[in-house]
């Protein structure tokens, strides 16, 4: 690791201007009592934001801020490389990805640009002030390679063209729309999809299809059979529980809680005491059938007649298993299995 040290020319004094002040103490006051020193990064990120750097006088006030030593947050501001220890580009301070994927996609190329349109050096300012730029490691968009960060936003697939026009609009403060710098929608492939494009993967054709068989060739071997014990003198069975009709909403402050008005059709219990099979719903298991039994949900045609609030509201009594409803697509197989599609080995064809 290279040696960080302060810029040896420093401001005199610094000070979080009233907005940002107000900001972190919402921040320190996520913190518990004696803790605020955790606040100490996100302090300093917006020290960065205010000044562009991270000066001595700004850890002193984050110090201070923070009832912390201050080589305590100059040990923090040291350490880490998103902060600037110097002052930087007043318009762009430019970090350009060179590890491996970038550079064998060009960005030797946007660093050479870097030294001839900005600086010779990292860090060194350009001859009017307005830019700096540096060479960083790996910047998490390698399918998108070469790509450079400006502040918060990066510009990906570049070339030497779209990099000079990334430069002079960043000049003349009308920089491009961030993401890629090509006709490529965000990371996907740029060449067209080439896997998953089989359209009955999604159109609701083989539905159940693998859970058939889950339940038919997977399923554990029945348990063997015990001797027979004496017969126990006139012993009781015991009662069963009765299952509650609503689930429990634990987690879930008040403001978050979907209103009954929202609830769905439930039921006492199954029509003529014969509730549908609701595992061949994909990605519903016993547990979950359990869940919507307890709240009065047995027939596909009562989930294929629910609408958003209704996902909602049932979403909100499934504990870990919230989300499954909309990501599995509930509402849609269940109206297919509600017209009596069934699905069989052989693939999924209507009985």
């Amino acid at each position: 690791m290279s040696v960080r040290r302060l810029h040896p020319e420093q401001p005199e004094s610094f000070s979080f201007t009233g907005e940002n002040a107000a900001y972190l103490q919402k921040v320190i006051a996520r913190y518990p009592e004696g803790r605020q020193a955790s606040a100490v990064i996100p302090a300093l990120m917006v020290a960065q934001s205010q000044e562009g750097w991270i000066s001595q006088p700004a850890i002193e006030a984050v110090a201070k801020l923070l009832d912390m030593p201050d080589i305590r947050v100059l040990e923090v501001a040291t350490f880490y490389t998103q902060f600037q220890l110097s002052p930087v580009g007043r318009k762009a301070h430019i970090q350009v990805c060179g590890t491996t994927p970038c550079r064998l996609r060009g960005a030797d190329e946007l660093i050479t640009i870097c030294k001839n349109r900005l600086a010779a050096h990292p860090f060194d300012l350009s001859s009017d002030g307005d830019f700096s730029w540096e060479e960083v490691e790996c910047a998490g968009a390698c399918v998108n390679a070469p790509m450079v960060t400006v502040g918060k936003d990066t510009y990906e697939d570049l070339t030497t063209e779209t990099f000079n026009a990334l430069i002079d609009g960043l000049a003349s403060g009308n920089p491009p729309t961030p993401g890629p710098q090509s006709d490529r929608f965000f990371s996907a492939p740029s060449n067209g999809d080439t896997s998953l494009t089989d359209p009955t993967l999604f159109d609701g054709s083989v539905i159940g299809k693998y859970r058939a068989f889950d339940r038919e060739e997977l399923a554990p071997p029945a348990a063997p059979a015990l001797a027979a014990a004496a017969p126990a003198a006139a012993a009781k069975p015991a009662a069963e529980k009765p299952i509650p009709k609503v689930a429990e909403t634990q987690g879930l402050a008040d403001s978050e809680k979907v209103p009954e008005q929202h609830k769905p059709s439930l039921l006492e219990a199954a029509r003529d005491g014969k509730p549908d099979d609701l595992k061949l719903i994909a990605g519903v298991g016993p547990k979950l059938e359990e869940m919507l039994h307890k709240l009065g949900i047995y027939h596909f045609d009562q989930i294929a007649g629910w609408n958003e609030m209704n996902i909602q509201w049932v979403d909100q009594h499934l504990g870990s298993f919230r989300g499954r409803a909309l990501r599995d697509k509930w509402i849609e197989q269940s109206g297919k299995l509600a017209t009596g599609w069934r699905p069989s080995k052989d693939g999924a064809k209507p009985v």
